[in-house]
């Protein structure tokens, strides 16, 4: 008889969906497998998913776990990428393509949104964030704006994780963490704000198509057409889950005070554990709650390893190439900055914005300089955020490093040198994926009546032995280019306006 506690995490995110198979008792992964998602993008900042290409890619990537393993998994936990708007009619069909979080055709909605409120300070006091692109209820109002016919028919809004709940378990509902990044949850009360509803539509009622809110971890059951379609054990338990962020702060162990998590991954995070509603006047941290009954201080950047793969795509090397030929290069890339907005920018809040490179001459125009600077360029943007973090009284004590960047040696240096802080690597870089597996956990402690995020988190969220100090005399070089990225940033954002 098998002695294993299985769970199983999926990831449903922007490039993939992952599914992690996660031994409790032997604190391992047993197995992790992918299928890939298309993309719709558009010159005008639209970037959408269709929903059953996430039903594929699940069904795909459980196909190729080990099976006899599927067949034992206790529970299920799903993370998805935040913000995305996942319109569903009266039938529970999908009505439109899914905008996703980087999606930034919605700017004339923000505006027209926060007008409607009463203006982006009151926005942010009264509910805790300011109306950003990225955020769930700008893409409600754009489909209401650009395809009224379809938002008539508007029964339900759903969030990319909520979706994938909805298909195995049947269940409507929605937690805290994934809520607060829809833009239309008061941070404060951790209720709807009847206020922001109004302003996103003065028209219609939108308060019944939002799904009530839970907080325990059991979210409901797989039914028997989602384990036909899914090759799934038929009943067993699936946990509320939430968004990546939230489910990549569990995997990386950021469930209590002091801990800060780095992802450098498509976009870029900055997350930290709270106790309390954090709540930035400037608008630039978003003011999350977390899955775990917490709240998550958290900053994006839409460019990290976009970046640095457009730049190897445009060489046509590989990984290890582009880190050997920016190894070759002195910190600062003798002076060339790249300002990497090629897909927009959330933070700072520039959706229009476009890449550029400043400071070029015959000496820094090379292979090696450019695939540094953008090396550079995603941590400064990284750096922003942990500042700003910082400033609004968030404790700090130590780095944990997660996404496709965290593999690389030179990327992780130059993340200590660049933040000013020792970095800690967690054994297991499936954060989003695991973390999922771990609310799984969760849950099945606390149906035993044995519940403690905290402690499941001590319990298996290890790091590696290897930490990486910031190099002092290379921390310094980076303080002068970061001051030159800041004031170039203040120089080139009027004309993207």
């Amino acid at each position: 008889m098998s002695t294993e506690k299985l769970v199983l995490g999926l990831d449903v995110g922007t490039q993939s969906t992952k599914a992690v198979l996660y031994d409790a008792n032997d604190r391992k992964i047993v197995a992790v497998e992918s299928a890939p998602h298309d993309i719709i993008q558009k010159e005008d900042g639209t970037s959408e998913q269709k929903a059953e290409w996430w039903d594929t890619a699940i069904k795909n990537s459980i196909a190729a776990l080990p099976q006899e393993k599927v067949q034992q998994v206790l529970a299920i936990g799903v993370s998805g990428q935040q913000h995305g708007f996942v319109p569903m009619g009266n039938d529970g069909q999908v009505l439109y393509n899914a905008k996703l979080w980087n999606d930034t055709s919605t700017t004339t909605e923000c505006a027209q949104i926060e007008e409607r409120f009463g203006g982006r300070e009151k926005m942010v006091q009264q509910v805790g964030n300011p109306m950003l692109p990225g955020y769930t209820a700008p893409k409600i109002a754009w489909l209401k704006n650009h395809q009224p016919e379809i938002y008539a028919k508007l029964a339900t809004i759903l969030l990319p994780h909520d979706y994938v709940n909805y298909k195995l378990t049947g269940v409507i509902a929605m937690e805290y963490g994934d809520a607060s990044g829809t833009g239309l949850l008061n941070i404060r009360t951790r209720r709807w704000d009847a206020d922001m509803l109004k302003a996103l539509d003065p028209d219609k009622d939108l308060l019944p198509c939002l799904p009530k809110l839970i907080e325990q971890p059991v979210f409901g059951n797989v039914s028997a057409d989602a384990a036909k379609a899914f090759g799934l054990p038929v009943k067993i338990p699936v946990c509320t889950g939430g968004g990546d962020n939230m489910m990549a702060a569990i995997g990386t162990g950021c469930v209590q005070n002091g801990v800060v998590s780095v992802s450098m991954g498509t976009s870029g995070t900055v997350f930290a554990y709270s106790d309390h509603p954090v709540i930035d006047e400037k608008g630039e941290v978003a003011a999350f709650c977390d899955s775990t009954g917490g709240w998550l201080p958290l900053v994006c950047t839409m460019n990290c390893t976009v970046a640095t793969e457009l730049v190897r795509s445009m060489l046509n090397i590989s990984v290890k190439e582009l880190d050997a030929s920016a190894e070759n290069v002195a910190p600062g890339s003798d002076g060339l900055l790249t300002l990497p907005f090629f897909t927009g920018e959330r933070t700072p809040n520039l959706p229009g914005a476009r890449g550029a490179l400043i400071g070029l001459t015959p000496l820094n125009f090379t292979p090696g300089h450019l695939a540094r600077s953008a090396m550079e360029a995603a941590l400064f943007g990284l750096r922003y955020g942990l500042d700003a973090i910082r400033r609004n009284g968030v404790e700090l004590n130590e780095v944990h490093l997660t996404g496709g960047g965290a593999k690389s040696p030179l990327w992780r240096q130059m993340a200590a040198d660049i933040l000013g802080c020792t970095v800690c690597l967690p054994q297991i870089g499936e954060a989003a994926g695991f973390g999922a597996a771990l609310k799984a956990l969760w849950m099945l402690e606390a149906l035993a009546g044995n519940a403690s995020m905290s402690d499941i988190a001590k319990t298996h969220v290890k790091m590696r032995d290897e930490t990486i100090p910031p190099n002092l005399e290379t921390a310094q070089v980076y303080d002068a280019a970061y001051k030159n990225y800041l004031k170039a940033v203040e120089t080139v954002a009027p004309f993207f306006d």
